[in-house]
């Protein structure tokens, strides 16, 4: 995978260009980028995948008039397939090893958006216990970020952050979940279910329920003004 923080940014310049006018992402498509990552799914099966759906939404298009494609869901099945090929290639193959330093997150940058990250949850009025915690926590991790050494291992120190972020997600979610009243969090699944419906066809139902709980999260933290950990997230500025 070329540059393992520029997962999200390469996915949504693609799609755009592909698309052929700026549309900004929804947080269903956000969520399926970010399922896509969990899973493991490499960057160029993502890129390939895209590139094979529009080809061939172009090539139908020819033929008659299509609906303007909206939404990055549109491409899902395209980019199941093109990771499949890629696995099937692949195997038995050594993967690249990544040049050192490629990540171009400066460890002070890191530090202040744990530290960003970790006033917003001080700020919380919800699972107030859970969020001072985390903050806490980051914090900790900010300190270890800014006295990390800039060393060849610097790509792997930002995966182990990484990592640690993903665990403290889980957990304040899990947190925030607890605590959120029952009717939002069903209005949020009922809102997810509309998102999704127009591409039900076009995804299995183990990804549908994936996507729809990515989706719930993500508005759970918008709802209650709450920043994502993931350095994925982080301020490329």
């Amino acid at each position: 995978m070329r540059n393992y923080f520029n997962y999200f940014t390469e996915i949504e310049e693609r799609f755009q260009k592909r698309r052929g006018s700026i549309l900004l992402l929804s947080t269903l498509d956000w969520a399926l980028i970010e399922m896509w990552q969990e899973a493991g799914i490499p960057l160029e099966a993502v890129l390939a995948g895209i590139d094979a759906a529009f080809d061939k939404y172009e090539s139908r298009q020819k033929r008659g008039r299509m609906r303007r494609v909206n939404g990055l869901a549109w491409c899902s099945q395209a980019v199941m397939e093109a990771a499949e090929e890629l696995r099937e290639a692949s195997a038995g193959t050594a993967g690249p090893t990544a040049a050192a330093g490629d990540t171009g997150f400066e460890h002070e940058r890191v530090a202040m958006h744990l530290e960003a990250a970790a006033t917003a949850l001080d700020a919380s009025t919800i699972a107030q216990d859970a969020c001072a915690a985390t903050a806490g926590r980051l914090r900790e991790l900010a300190a270890n970020a800014r006295t990390a050494s800039a060393s060849t291992t610097a790509a792997h120190e930002m995966e182990t952050f990484e990592r640690v972020l993903t665990v403290l997600e889980e957990k304040l979610f899990a947190a925030l979940t607890a605590a959120a009243p029952e009717e939002l969090l069903v209005a949020l699944k009922e809102h997810a279910g509309r998102e999704l419906a127009p591409y039900r066809s076009r995804m299995g139902a183990v990804q549908l329920r994936q996507v729809e709980h990515q989706f719930v999260q993500k508005q759970l933290l918008v709802h209650y003004n709450l920043p994502r950990l993931s350095l994925f997230y982080m301020s490329q500025q």
